[in-house]
């Protein structure tokens, strides 16, 4: 819909103030009566945060504790975007004595649904024809019109679309919309009045003006964030304490570190950690204890806070005639249920409030939660802020309980079902939309300066082997590296736990080649096995050698890490030792001298394994010489030659495959006698043709003895087939018993030459 040109429009509003009206002094008390006990404190105190545990996933369990007294109202404060993730996982417990009577929050309910509320009938979004819209039938009050102002009521506003003008000026003015009021006045006067920029137009109706205000008002109340405040109730007696805990969104916190070698070498580093954690929640950290658990457990959001609105179908009202009264027949006295029971010699089943009440009195479980303790440190503020991200959501439920184990300096860790987590034993403080590094490990460990070399990389690596000494569990994270007072690269470390041995890589090293001069493999049949309903076995032993030379172009030596890829089902000989082994990877250390090569000869072998089955009805010939020629030649020379130990597998391997050849060979007969029977078939049929169309001729006598040698040679063909068939079933079903019982296990004699 167009919207038309600005319009002044005058509303009066008229504002309501609700002031508080002061409680009235109690009268005063003969000295005789004793003095009233004072009234509960009701009034609103707030709840601070005392506990803060951070996750990798980017939520974060929130703790609130302090103390009430008698019967209270506590408050704490929220984001919008908090507010589903706390109403999914809030638990809160009044301890000794006390119980919590509600809990409140200012909702928002969706702004459609509460313009509803009103008559005037505009969406959150009206055109200024949508205004006048809602106001025809209503008295108004209009200046600013040529004649002078007008009072009477709106009727309508339409729209008229002024024609093109093309005379002025050379010039041409494309058409224009002009909106038009028509007011009906007091005295019965129809006006129609354009809309102009100096044009007003007032409802002159309270209850409208009141309308109006509160259309606005929400309009307005729509687009303000603001905090949400959480109102609990708490009812005892006495001084109590009283915990909050819930789960809410937070950005996932970083971990990063420092790796600083002093100028002498030592075999250490000093390894400093920090974590960088942003405050973007509705409340200050002030002296909270902090803990940061590197793990991801499983979270979602609901949209608890929003108000929903479910669609009901829509049942028409019957309008069908009315039937006239009819009379039926009682039915028999149904037995009595476990749930009725008898009421004046009457049957009487419980009523919904009936059974509510009798489920009234039913036990009811409660939990409690308790969070890890001894967290702090110190911390470097930044007040470079943060931003929510709304990729994750709470706990279904408050974390478990656990207890510190390890301690170094300011941090100890605990470990607890797949994460593990620093507690700092010093409280801290973030402000709201803050951020701060807290530090979480500084601690020298054993590290060594390393070259990394492997064939999925062109280039090698200056890298650190760094075994991690502590009893922390190192996070993921980057680190930077410092050696001889100054910056030396940077990289990514994945988690690190205790006694673990880690390769770092941070820089390109320049200084190494490697290459790979010589390089062999060679494979040897060593095992032959039929069994298992006639399943022919290979297996090979195979061994490849490399040699692997390293040159240093430095002024000083190098310690090469070589990474050669484990091949699976292969070992390496018993004199080849890997400084470390990976799941697909060996790790060869090599000491190599300022500007020298130095070589590491390489060599793994294992087994390859090959399987077929034989059949009776098939030929094999060809794969089955390939399995005798391998095994009387394991080296390939050319030369066969055969012992007293391959005797038998050359007997078992030939008999069958002749069986199999001679199979082949009954069946290629017989495709030949079948080929030469549909020859003499179509030579009778002809020789048949012909003599249907000689019939009475002397020359059909020459086809007449044509089809009886015709019958003659088909019936021997017949009689040959059924003989070459009956022996190729011979033949095949003794072949196969042959291939089913036969048990053999053949090894090489010929060692792998080294």
């Amino acid at each position: 819909m167009t919207r038309i040109p600005a319009l002044a429009l005058t509303l009066l509003l008229t504002p309501f103030t609700l002031a508080a009206q002061p409680a009235p002094n109690p009268a005063p008390v003969p000295k005789a009566t004793p003095a009233k006990p004072a009234p509960p404190d009701t009034s609103l105190h707030q709840l601070p945060v005392r506990q803060v545990i951070l996750y990798k996933n980017g939520i974060g369990y929130f703790q609130h504790t302090g103390q009430v007294n008698g019967n209270q109202h506590v408050s704490i404060d929220f984001t919008s975007a908090q507010l589903n993730d706390v109403l999914q996982s809030l638990t809160v417990l009044d301890l000794n004595g006390g119980r919590i009577a509600g809990v409140n929050y200012n909702s928002t309910t969706p702004l459609a649904e509460q313009l509803k509320a009103l008559s005037l009938g505009m969406g959150d979004d009206p055109t200024s024809t949508e205004l006048f819209q809602a106001l025809r039938g209503q008295r108004v009050e209009v200046t600013g019109a040529p004649g002078g102002p007008i009072s009477g009521r709106l009727m309508s506003i339409e729209t008229r679309t002024t024609p093109a003008d093309n005379s002025s000026d050379n010039s041409s003015r494309p058409p224009q919309e002009r909106f038009y009021l028509t007011v009906i006045s007091t005295t019965g006067q129809v006006r129609v009045i354009e809309l102009t920029p100096t044009l007003s137009v007032r409802p002159t109706d309270p209850a409208l003006q009141s309308e109006m205000d509160r259309y606005l008002e929400m309009l307005g109340s729509n687009h303000s964030t603001g905090l949400r405040h959480l109102t609990l109730n708490a009812i005892g007696a006495g001084q109590r304490s009283l915990s909050v805990s819930y789960i809410s969104e937070v950005p996932v916190w970083k971990s990063t570190y420092r790796i600083v070698f002093p100028k002498e070498a030592t075999g250490q580093a000093i390894v400093q950690g920090w974590a960088v954690v942003d405050n973007t929640v509705g409340s200050d950290w002030d002296n909270v204890q902090l803990s940061l658990v590197a793990g991801a457990p499983q979270s979602f959001i609901q949209p608890l806070s929003q108000p929903l609105y479910l669609r009901r179908p829509e049942i028409p009202i019957s309008t069908t005639a009315m039937t006239t009264p009819q009379t039926h027949e009682a039915a028999n006295q149904p037995e009595a249920t476990v749930d009725a029971q008898m009421v004046n010699n009457q049957l009487i089943a419980p009523t919904r409030a009936t059974k509510m009440a009798m489920e009234r009195d039913a036990p009811v479980t409660t939990f409690g939660v308790a969070g890890a303790e001894g967290l702090g440190g110190t911390v470097m503020h930044g007040n470079y802020g943060g931003t929510m991200n709304r990729n994750s959501a709470a706990l279904a439920t408050p974390p478990p309980i656990y207890s510190p184990t390890d301690t170094t300096t300011d941090v100890s860790t605990n470990a607890f079902d797949d994460f593990f987590q620093y507690d700092l034993t010093q409280p801290v403080t973030i402000h709201k939309n803050e951020s701060a590094m807290v530090p979480i490990l500084q601690q020298s460990l054993p590290a060594e300066h390393v070259t990394l070399w492997s064939e999925r990389e062109s280039i090698p690596f200056r890298a650190i082997w760094l075994e991690n000494s502590s009893k922390l569990t190192l996070d993921s994270g980057s680190f930077s590296v410092f050696s001889n007072g100054t910056f030396a690269g940077e990289g990514l470390l994945d988690p690190i736990h205790p006694g673990e041995k880690r390769l770092l890589s941070y820089a390109a090293d320049q200084a190494i080649r490697v290459r790979i001069p010589k390089s062999t493999s060679q494979s040897i049949l060593r095992h032959i096995a039929i069994g298992n309903h006639g399943q022919l076995t290979r297996r090979w032993a195979s061994q490849s050698q490399q040699t692997f030379e390293v040159t240093n172009s430095a002024d000083d030596s190098r310690t090469v890490v070589l990474e050669i890829p484990r091949k699976s089902n292969r070992t390496l000989p018993a004199a080849l030792k890997p400084a470390e082994t990976a799941p697909g990877i060996y790790r060869f250390r090599l000491a190599v001298d300022p500007h020298k090569s130095a070589t590491l000869p390489f060599a793994d072998e294992g087994f390859e394994t090959q399987s077929f089955q034989l059949h009776a009805d098939q030929d094999q010939s060809q794969l089955l010489e390939e399995v005798l020629r391998e095994a009387l030649d394991p080296t390939n020379s050319g030369h066969a030659t055969p012992d007293s130990t391959s005797a038998d597998l050359v007997s078992r391997v030939r008999a069958i495959e002749s069986a199999q050849q001679q199979i082949a060979q009954l069946k290629s007969q017989i495709a030949d006698i079948q080929k030469k029977s549909d020859e003499l078939t179509a030579d009778e049929s002809r020789a048949r043709d012909n003599l249907t169309a000689l019939k009475g001729n002397d020359a059909a006598r020459r086809f007449i003895d044509a089809l009886n040698r015709a019958e003659d040679a088909l019936e021997a063909n017949r009689k040959q087939t059924a003989d070459l068939t009956a022996q190729l079933k011979s033949a095949t079903d003794k072949l196969q018993i042959t291939i089913e019982t036969t048990s053999l296990d053949w090894t090489q004699p010929t060692a792998i030459p080294q």
